[in-house]
């Protein structure tokens, strides 16, 4: 694995940097991004799959029009999905120090989810 690995796509970032620093995780959207500590970093990856796992299985019990909103906190952040379980916005806010909130539409969601399962290797 490289140093330093950035991948964006239309609405989105995400990067992590193998070196020592405070902040080599990041996270961003179309005119945002946040640095996390590695422990974010884990937690925000970790957090989004267990959500996207949630909408997934939700498929079954919603009617085709139903919406969806679940949530799950953290000591370290709270992520939240609304939508349908085949598409759906993302919200994160980190909970301690640096207090900072981000969010991606559902258009990008599909995509940041995939390039999080081929960073989240490190």
């Amino acid at each position: 694995m490289s140093d330093r690995i950035i991948k964006k796509g239309q609405g989105w970032r995400i990067g992590w940097k193998n070196e020592t620093t405070d902040y080599p995780g990041l996270i961003g959207g179309e005119d945002w991004a946040i640095e996390l500590t590695e422990t974010e970093f884990s937690e925000f990856c970790r957090i989004f799959e267990q959500l996207a796992i949630t909408m997934t299985s939700m498929k079954e019990e919603l009617m085709e029009e139903e919406k969806i909103a679940c949530e799950v906190e953290s000591e370290l952040l709270w992520l939240e999905v609304e939508g349908f379980p085949h598409a759906y916005s993302l919200r994160v806010i980190l909970n301690q120090g640096r207090r900072c909130e981000g969010n991606w539409p559902a258009e990008v969601v599909k995509e940041l989810y995939q390039e999080i399962q081929k960073l989240n290797t490190f």
